[in-house]
């Protein structure tokens, strides 16, 4: 119910709003793609501080103002692709018979799931856990999630906030599709695991994460200003949902595949996703969707974040090459705008002059 007379406050941080706007517009415009979403939250609170999207509205161009009015975090769902993966090895560890260092032989680097040919890009041979999720392997993830329960990831994914309405109250949001009515089927068991067969909104996205980034509390995620942290509810163990934070640390390192989401100062905890687009004969390979989602820093994550951008027609597709320098970038500034120490002090000397403001900073 309102209270009348009462003040309200919004969540959004303008000086993190206008470096996520300048940082994706950048990008969107340079690999020229059709659109790109950001949205940003305080893994503390479930407090959203920035939300951007492109193109922006112009009052001053009607011409299309119908689709530059959309608030594409909320309203537009896309596969998720390989963000789903850290969840996939959520559900995995919860078993009791995987653990980091729990190897899955990928060789020869494809297998057949009924007529699907599940490969990845070259032979990765045998790839312990955390691995699978730093090169990112389709036929890892494929395989672990044939071995576990038939509902196993989807519970995990459900648990995350996958399918569920977030509830911010922000005009347009949409479910998304996701259903267990097909997991019978081995091939839609393993594709879920890889993030194929469901769609997501960058915000319910945002919301899993931020469940992982609190070691597996899941907390609402709110547009409004609020006095205290709203309480919470456990979907994942806390040292499960640490182990997969551990592993996903191991994307921006040398032989992950966004070393460019590397943050100086910071470590970061960060899953890319490349999905193909669904056209008139099917999946289109022009076609593609760009994710990255990461918390940082991994000591006591601060903010989450996730970027994606669709359909870019110059350049390289991935999540990697076009998601992860733009969470780089606002991250980085971000950290220093609301005064978070570094996690890694070897490197502390590399901030920038006169951007670090006292520890705790604006909320």
């Amino acid at each position: 119910m309102p209270q009348f007379g009462e003040d309200i406050f919004l969540s959004l941080d303008i000086r993190l709003q206008y470096i996520a706007y300048r940082e994706l517009k950048s990008a969107v415009v340079s690999h020229q793609a059709k659109s790109g979403s950001l949205i940003m939250v305080d893994a503390k609170n479930g407090e959203i501080l920035a939300l951007v999207n492109q193109p922006s509205y112009n009052p001053n161009d009607v011409s299309g103002y119908r689709n530059s009015m959309r608030n594409r975090v909320v309203t537009d769902a896309y596969e998720p692709g390989s963000t789903i993966k850290p969840f996939a090895v959520l559900a995995a560890l919860e078993t009791g018979r995987y653990d980091q260092e729990t190897t899955i032989d990928t060789s020869p680097g494809y297998f057949r799931v009924g007529r699907k040919l599940i490969q990845d890009p070259i032979n990765r041979s045998t790839l312990s856990l955390s691995e699978a999720i730093q090169k990112s392997s389709q036929v890892a993830i494929a395989k672990l999630a044939l071995d576990l329960e038939d509902h196993a990831v989807f519970d995990v994914l459900a648990r995350g906030g996958i399918g569920s309405y977030i509830g911010t109250g922000l005009p347009g949001e949409v479910q998304g599709f996701f259903s267990d009515a097909e997991l019978q089927y081995p091939v839609v068991r393993a594709t879920l695991a890889y993030g194929y067969g469901l769609s997501v909104t960058p915000l319910q996205l945002a919301s899993a994460y931020v469940t992982l980034a609190n070691y597996g509390e899941h907390i609402p995620l709110s547009i409004m200003k609020g006095e205290a942290k709203p309480r919470g509810e456990e979907a994942f163990a806390a040292e499960d949902a640490r182990r997969v934070i551990e592993m996903m640390e191991l994307v921006t390192s040398e032989g992950g595949t966004a070393s460019a989401a590397a943050v100086p100062g910071y470590r970061v905890a960060s899953k890319t996703g490349t999905a193909r687009l669904v056209g008139s004969n099917g999946y289109d390979d022009e076609r593609h969707v760009a994710w990255f989602a990461g918390a940082l820093p991994v000591s006591d994550p601060r903010i989450v974040m996730v970027v994606l951008i669709n359909e870019a027609s110059a350049g390289q597709v991935g999540g990697g090459a076009l998601a992860a320098p733009v969470f780089a970038r606002v991250a980085e500034r971000s950290m220093h705008l609301l005064g978070v120490q570094p996690d890694q002090p070897a490197l502390a000397s590399n901030l920038p002059q006169g951007e670090t403001v006292a520890q705790g900073g604006d909320r």
